[in-house]
């Protein structure tokens, strides 16, 4: 069972998601004690392949307030873990035109950190349109029929 630290609701917003990949995340001390205090924000945070080895870049942990004289970097570069294959075959697809590695949503799993990234193809303006009226008209539908059930 997982629990949600943080969610990215933009990345959704902006991204066709495609393909999801789950991802251990190398962390430092004071960084998963500030974790654990909810100081996390993803607004900006992708996933991206340097060197044969996968990072997580715009993740902002704040500094944990506690912490004595040795402090972590909030937007520092944190690597991701995951199998060579599947390090080899998101790179083979961030390649293509298009396509990125947003951070959907980070989460505990078995006392671990763990991030989940989707690989997207960038949404253009009216399909983002299309998508708030597709909610709007489903949330509506909702409440008529909770209505109609309710009387």
């Amino acid at each position: 069972m997982s629990q949600d630290i943080a969610t990215n609701r933009k990345a959704r917003h902006d991204f066709q998601i495609l393909e999801k990949f789950e991802a251990g995340i190398e962390l430092k001390g004071t960084e998963v004690k500030s974790i654990r205090a909810g100081h996390v924000h993803l607004q900006d945070a992708f996933g991206q392949v340097q060197r044969g080895q996968m990072f997580l870049l715009g993740c902002d942990i704040k500094p944990y307030a506690a912490a004595s004289h040795e402090q972590h970097e909030p937007r520092r570069l944190r690597r991701l873990l995951l199998h060579r294959k599947e390090i080899d075959k998101i790179e083979s697809k961030l390649n293509e035109k298009g396509l990125s590695l947003p951070v959907l949503r980070m989460y505990w799993k078995d006392r671990k950190v763990k991030v989940e990234l989707g690989l997207g193809r960038g949404k253009a303006q009216h399909d983002k349109r299309e998508t708030l009226k597709k909610k709007v008209q489903t949330r509506e539908a909702q409440r008529e029929m909770a209505r109609f059930n309710k009387s």
